[in-house]
């Protein structure tokens, strides 16, 4: 069977070049006015919190009213320094719901989610509260501003790799839909009798007990897992191409073996060359978003002449 191409160092220093000039690219041409308009909005949500509890001075006394507004409730986490996700602060405060119906029906709840974020919260940005003091105009105006810019910032890089990834998976949509392969219905695959047919692909589906960004099957059969990264620095890179591409890559040839599996990995942005390297041998398939007709010609090679 024809193996997936194994790029030399040379290949894969010129495809991180291109790959990190092309993200450059998009970030200085990325608009102003989503941040902006972030932060107007958190500035705003930040506003109200302060106006809520008295300037974050009567926590207790109001955290009913500011817990069970979603808006609020946000604002209210990033007062921590630094800022608790909800499933932390589910965890650190011993509790099995942040629903605003269930913090009404027990007023306990409150009282450990307000302890858990005084405990942990920025004393740079909100020095009075330790100090157990009113605090100065000019202090509220800077925490209500830096408060804002973290939320603002915290969304916009989110909304960037939820973006970045999106727009990725639909490139590689178009051009396996481009060379012909057909796009059949989402699935779970736990055995290569459930895979689509030879020449059919879908999206988001299980193969085994992982999760991939596209399931292909080959020409000749085998089954091809793709998985869409896009990393932003070239530290990033490692979560997201050996700790997760790589790993899912070494559990699909150990289940399903390496004469049925060709796992693969559609990159786009920066890159480390030694994590690459150490991707494909890991049993990893490389290939770049900024050339997908690599791709796409693998694929064709994997005809045979009785399907051609």
């Amino acid at each position: 069977m024809i193996q997936p191409p194994q790029w030399s160092k040379d290949d894969l220093e010129k495809d991180v070049a291109l790959a990190t000039e092309l993200f450059r690219t998009e970030r200085l041409e990325e608009p102003l006015e989503e941040y902006l308009e972030a932060f107007d909005e958190y500035q705003g949500n930040v506003a109200s919190l302060f106006e809520t509890t008295i300037d974050l001075t009567e926590l207790d006394e109001t955290a009913i009213q500011f817990l069970c507004d979603p808006k609020l409730f946000a604002a209210f986490r990033y007062l921590a320094g630094p800022p608790i996700s909800n499933d932390d602060l589910k965890t650190v405060a011993e509790v099995r719901s942040l629903n605003a119906s269930q913090i009404r029906k027990n007023p306990e709840i409150a009282g450990r989610i307000v302890g858990v974020i005084r405990t942990a919260m920025d004393r740079r940005r909100f020095p009075w509260v330790r100090e157990d003091r009113k605090p100065t105009e000019v202090e509220t105006n800077a925490a209500v501003l830096a408060s804002a810019a973290l939320m603002a910032a915290q969304r916009v890089g989110t909304d960037r790799r939820n973006k970045g990834k999106k727009a990725q998976e639909g490139l590689v949509d178009a051009a396996l839909t481009g060379a012909g392969l057909i796009k059949a219905a989402k699935r779970r695959v736990a055995t290569i009798t459930d895979a689509p047919e030879p020449g059919h692909f879908c999206g988001e589906s299980y193969l085994g007990g992982r999760k991939a960004d596209f399931l292909v099957r080959l020409w000749d059969k085998r089954i091809m897992p793709i998985e869409c990264k896009v990393s932003n620095s070239a530290i990033n890179s490692v979560k997201r191409l050996n700790n997760d591409a790589a790993a899912k890559a070494e559990a699909w040839l150990e289940d399903f073996g390496v004469r049925q599996v060709v796992p693969v990995a559609v990159l786009g942005g920066v890159y480390k060359l030694r994590n690459l390297d150490e991707a494909q041998h890991r049993g990893l398939a490389l290939f770049w978003a900024h050339d997908l007709k690599s791709l796409t010609d693998w694929i064709e090679t994997t005809r045979t002449p009785l399907t051609r």
